[in-house]
């Protein structure tokens, strides 16, 4: 067994723990960071964010899907198997796993391998896959960057060939004829969207009426319309009773006395932190009714030593807020100067077609009573969007009809996850509503649909008054 020391020991190297030791690193801080997994990165890296969205990418480039506007379903469907698929998720992971590496050698961060738990306040042992204790650290501060997994009941009977989650959905070794979703959020709905665009034939269910209940209602709606084209099938208002192995297919009885059929199920209802192996009642850290541990402005946990960030802490569980979070709890852990964690930032959901928000929806400026009005760009409107393969989508710019003050934008449609980051910055600078107008865009771009969109709401409000 090694005894070591530093100024600040992470648990877990997923897009949290990352940035938080990069950022104490440049503070002049030691770092040891230690990851359970064989490579660093976190699930995020090995079965989340990069993975769902180099297959997305993969599958939209290997099956022409955007020339179907063009030749039609038909004529541009190719063939894809997973072996096509796994070749260009593993060329990305390795990518991804040596640019990480190569960070923490450039900034002499130590990562350990193995799985870390409290002794006390400031105490940590890392044991193997054996359960030997390897380490023994002692640190001036910590955090918690350990994440989150699949929230699997052991009533489902999870295997790695027909009943899955969104970790074991990687590892099949074909691409099914027929598959159903259970739950209609957001990891949900990216893979619903990916294998039928792979010609699965895939059904969603759902407790309620819709997918993605927590976007702007009409982009939701035009969402499934989107789905609709390419196949998807979406089943609201069931909830589930039993899943049965059936031979080469699984079964799935509802509430109501249905049943559902399908070679294989992706059960995607919720996630749950990774806390359970870190005993952290050791060093007098709390968890909440969800399983969730509770932080203050500064990330701070109920032990004043120790932080917590990322998926952990709860909401938004985005690998884009967990990074600054991250880079912000090392900055507080040692006093340095700095701003607190922003409340508005773009979310970004990576469907097909893809979707990104920022800033409030149409039900939430209702509910509050405010003076708004709405301005629409369609994608069949944008040159751009013809070229590039008629894409179905829409900009939807909320803006109060007194002020002109922008109060939320949503984009659905090709692109939406890049061009989101105009409206972030616009209304970041209090830009108004003609700001959009006034300006000249590049021709033909995605982007034009703020010109477009900001037109079409000005032009409602001009004939008002």
């Amino acid at each position: 067994m090694e005894e070591l020391s530093a100024h600040f020991i992470i648990i877990g190297s997923g897009p949290s723990g990352q940035k938080a030791a990069i950022q104490a690193a440049k503070l002049g801080k030691s770092v040891i960071v230690i990851e359970k997994e064989e490579y660093p990165g976190g699930a995020s890296l090995h079965s989340g964010t990069i993975p769902s969205k180099s297959l997305r990418e993969a599958i939209l480039d290997l099956t022409d899907f955007y020339k179907r506007s063009f030749y039609g379903n038909e004529e541009s469907k190719i063939d894809v198997s997973i072996t096509d698929l796994n070749y260009r998720l593993k060329r990305v992971l390795d990518l991804q796993r040596h640019l990480i590496l190569r960070q923490f050698a450039r900034n002499k961060v130590l990562l350990l391998k193995g799985s870390a738990s409290f002794t006390e306040n400031k105490e940590i042992i890392v044991t193997n896959d054996l359960g030997e204790i390897t380490h023994r650290l002692r640190g001036e501060k910590f955090l918690i960057a350990t994440g989150s997994r699949p929230r699997n009941p052991g009533s489902i009977p999870f295997d790695n060939h027909r009943v899955l989650d969104s970790t074991r959905l990687l590892n099949i070794d074909k691409v099914p004829k027929t598959m159903t979703v259970l739950g209609g959020g957001v990891i949900g709905s990216e893979y619903a969207s990916f294998f039928s665009a792979l010609g699965t034939e895939v059904t969603v269910i759902d407790k309620r009426d819709h997918m993605l209940p927590l976007l702007d209602r009409e982009i939701g709606l035009h969402f499934q319309d989107a789905l609709t084209n390419i196949g998807l099938k979406f089943i609201g208002n069931k909830e589930v009773e039993k899943v049965l192995h059936k031979g080469d297919f699984v079964d799935i009885l509802f509430k109501d006395g249905s049943t559902v059929s399908s070679e294989v199920l992706l059960y995607a209802l919720g996630r749950e932190a990774n806390v359970d192996e870190l005993q952290i009642k050791n060093a007098n850290v709390s968890v909440n009714a969800r399983g969730y541990i509770p932080v203050n402005a500064l990330f701070q946990t109920s032990n004043p030593s120790i932080f917590a960030v990322g998926d952990v802490i709860g909401g938004p569980s985005l690998a884009s807020t967990g990074m600054e979070q991250g880079r912000l709890a090392a900055r507080n852990a040692f006093g340095v100067k700095t701003h607190h964690f922003p409340t508005f930032f773009p979310i970004g959901i990576y469907t097909i077609p893809e979707i990104s928000s920022c800033g409030k929806t149409e039900e939430e400026l209702k509910s509050l009573g405010f003076q708004y009005e709405v301005g629409r760009a369609y994608y069949y409107e944008i040159a751009r969007n013809q070229i590039a393969g008629n894409d179905i989508g829409m900009f939807k710019i909320l803006f109060h009809t007194d002020t002109l003050e922008i109060l939320g934008i949503h984009i659905l449609g090709r692109g939406a996850t890049e061009v989101i980051h105009i409206g972030q910055v616009a209304m970041s600078f209090n830009a108004k509503m003609d700001y959009f107008i006034d300006q000249v865009f590049n021709y033909p771009t995605y982007a034009e649909g703020y010109r477009i969109a900001a037109l079409n709401g000005f032009n409602k409000i001009k004939h008002k008054r």
